[in-house]
């Protein structure tokens, strides 16, 4: 569950295994979970994070995320031995066992199904996310067409429309909306008028 399970800990951190992790790849979403962890914002959450990771004896983190999960990321690795330091002072941890911990490697991915990161062609989720809309669309097309109605279809994309311009560009639909070009005054009419060509 993203941060929220490395400041829970218990069952949360897990290690995958090949049984853990067989049949998955064809899934969409996430299957290790995903959660917005106020938590991990704080010191303390981060606190009880690091202390979860030295228990586990975990030293390397791969964050896949968007702004705010690689931002937590760049936060704990640089407070990271602070945090070991605290540990230690509180007795929660012992001097050795500091030493032994005393580098967290952390490699961050870009996960967004927005696509709007430079530098990649395309970030993790995106994919998957456009084969899910292009099947929902495939499956409405054909009601659409037989029963000559007219379908509107929102798709996720907080404040990037990449997703609705290429399934857009894809189906062949023929209004779109996208936040980086807000429709004109009078867009009723035209839309209206090119629904009822």
């Amino acid at each position: 569950q993203g941060y929220e399970g490395l400041v829970e800990g218990g069952d949360n951190i897990k290690q995958a295994n090949w049984l853990s992790v067989s049949n998955i790849i064809q899934l969409g979403g996430t299957v290790i979970g995903s959660a917005r962890c106020k938590a991990f914002t704080t010191r303390a959450g981060r606190l009880r994070a690091a202390r979860n990771l030295v228990e586990h004896g975990i030293t390397n983190l791969c964050v896949i995320g968007g702004d705010g999960s690689l931002t937590g990321a760049d936060i704990f690795r640089s407070e990271w031995g602070g945090l070991l330091e605290e540990l230690v002072q509180d007795g929660q941890i012992s001097e050795e066992v500091a030493r032994e911990n005393c580098r967290l490697n952390i490699v961050g991915l870009v996960g967004s199904i927005d696509n709007d990161f430079c530098g990649t062609d395309m970030t993790i989720g995106t994919d998957s996310a456009l084969h899910r809309i292009m099947e929902v669309i495939d499956a409405i097309t054909t009601t659409a067409q037989s029963h000559q109605r007219t379908f509107v279809l929102e798709v996720m994309g907080r404040h990037c429309g990449y997703l609705a311009l290429v399934s857009g560009l894809a189906s062949g639909a023929d209004w779109l909306f996208i936040p980086e070009s807000p429709p004109e005054d009078g867009w009723e009419d035209l839309m209206c008028e090119r629904l009822g060509e």
